[in-house]
């Protein structure tokens, strides 16, 4: 399979010392959906924008379709779209003009436009609301207005910096069955980033997780999740008290990383549950303790993000930022 996306030793240094990117190698295959994920400051939006050539990198190669970013930036744009995190329609004119006005900055030919934009307005679920003033349509649709304008020149890859970033959970999911659909149906690569680690989950054939400008991993969701070792296994206990120093009995066992006990909840992380489990239990009936409920279950994907990165995805302000802009802009 061709590879829409290939970056090699991809380095940018801001202002001679801020390392935004250091020696990044990745690639990225045709017709998949890859999700980049990191803390605010990561890199990630200086990679999304090296790709869509808006920045030069200070050192390194990136290409799009075997297209160098830099030497050969025209075709690159023409293979394209974007979609920013900050808002790129107008809210004082209707979504018909946003799309004719992008079309005629796009050279789009004027022979079939106006078809194509009804047709894009139909795709994204937009053919009634056409004629009304982006003002007035939910955040929801003015993304799905924003995606509708990248879909004008037909790309083969598509970037999204945080595609439905501030919208609520109805209007998200909306917005990804349009993604969604558009590259079943034509193809195209999808390129994201997002702090809402369900999406990646859910959507992402790839993800890749970037930390102080390097990729620390990659893999599909379920790679990642196995990469840590880590199930966690509760016990409920019954009414007693242990003796002191339980979870570090715990701990001493085979397969035991971890181990918390509170409010009569014994918490352990343990490499491999079915393994584990027989001489955890056999630890507990030698402590003399009943137990009353059983759980176990497998790491998400906030537990590996935090396993790599060692932070919060959501702890900056950034994310909060971003989402008060975007409000901001659409109230004018």
């Amino acid at each position: 399979m061709e590879r829409a996306i290939e970056v090699l030793g991809l380095t940018k240094v801001y202002q001679s010392k801020i390392k935004a990117l250091d020696s990044v190698d990745l690639s990225v295959e045709e017709g998949r959906i890859f999700a980049l994920l990191g803390p605010n400051g990561a890199g990630k939006t200086t990679l999304m924008r090296i790709l869509t050539t808006q920045l030069r990198p200070t050192a390194g190669q990136a290409f799009v379709f075997h297209r160098d970013v830099v030497r050969k930036s025209a075709e690159v744009r023409s293979y394209i779209g974007y979609v920013p995190q900050e808002m790129s329609v107008w809210t004082d004119v209707t979504g018909y003009e946003n799309l004719l006005i992008y079309a005629k900055i796009y050279g789009v030919p004027g022979r079939g436009r106006k078809k194509m934009i009804r047709d894009i307005l139909e795709s994204m679920g937009l053919a009634s609301f056409g004629g009304e003033l982006v003002k007035n349509y939910s955040g929801g649709m003015i993304r799905r207005l924003e995606i509708a304008v990248a879909l004008l020149t037909r790309p083969r890859i598509m970037f999204f910096d945080e595609p439905t970033i501030g919208l609520d959970p109805a209007a998200r999911k909306a917005v990804w069955e349009k993604i969604l659909t558009f590259k079943r149906d034509l193809g195209t690569t999808v390129f994201f980033n997002t702090h809402y680690m369900d999406e990646a989950d859910l959507y992402s054939d790839e993800i890749a997780i970037i930390d102080q400008g390097k990729l620390v991993k990659k893999g599909t969701a379920e790679e990642l999740k196995r990469s840590i070792q880590r199930d966690i296994v509760e016990l409920t206990l019954g009414p007693g008290t242990p003796a002191p120093g339980l979870p570090d009995r715990m701990r001493s066992l085979a397969l035991v990383t971890g181990a918390t006990f509170e409010n009569s909840v014994l918490q352990l992380s343990v490499t491999d549950t079915e393994t584990a489990l027989p001489a955890v239990l056999e630890a507990v009936r030698k402590e003399g303790l009943a137990i009353n409920r059983i759980s176990a279950s497998k790491p998400t994907l906030d537990d590996v993000f935090l396993a790599y990165a060692g932070t919060s995805l959501l702890s900056g302000s950034g994310y909060r930022e971003t989402r008060r802009m975007r409000t901001q802009i659409k109230k004018g």
